[in-house]
């Protein structure tokens, strides 16, 4: 079993979130805004594709995969020291960055915007 991370300012409750009554640490909103933008490229990906009327992973998703994914990953580690959640975003994180790379490699960093 992994030790319990330290109390400390990452772990005590937000103050200015106290009169909605809402108790939130610093990590959790780490990791709620992480969630967000790792689910959140999916409306990425769907309106490019709708957009171009197929199929089309615009940079940008590889961009919201990676920050999302290290976001999340921060939670787990640093905030939950949990095992399941760390080894839930360890892949993506790596997965991403090579998708990006992959990306910049064959398209360049200045892409045409037609050419998704």
């Amino acid at each position: 079993m992994l030790a319990a991370p330290p109390v400390g300012f990452m772990d005590t409750p937000l103050a200015a979130l106290a009169w909605t009554g809402i108790h939130m640490s610093p990590w959790k909103l780490i990791g709620l805004v992480g969630a967000l933008m790792f689910g959140g490229r999916w409306l990425v990906q769907f309106i490019a594709s709708k957009r171009h009327g197929k199929p089309v992973i615009p940079r940008l998703f590889w961009y919201m995969s990676i920050l999302g994914s290290l976001m999340t990953l921060s939670y787990f580690v640093f905030g939950k020291n949990d095992a399941v959640g760390i080894l839930q975003n360890l892949f993506p994180s790596f997965t991403a960055c090579y998708s990006l790379y992959l990306d910049i490699r064959h398209r360049g960093w200045k892409r045409d915007r037609a050419g998704h």
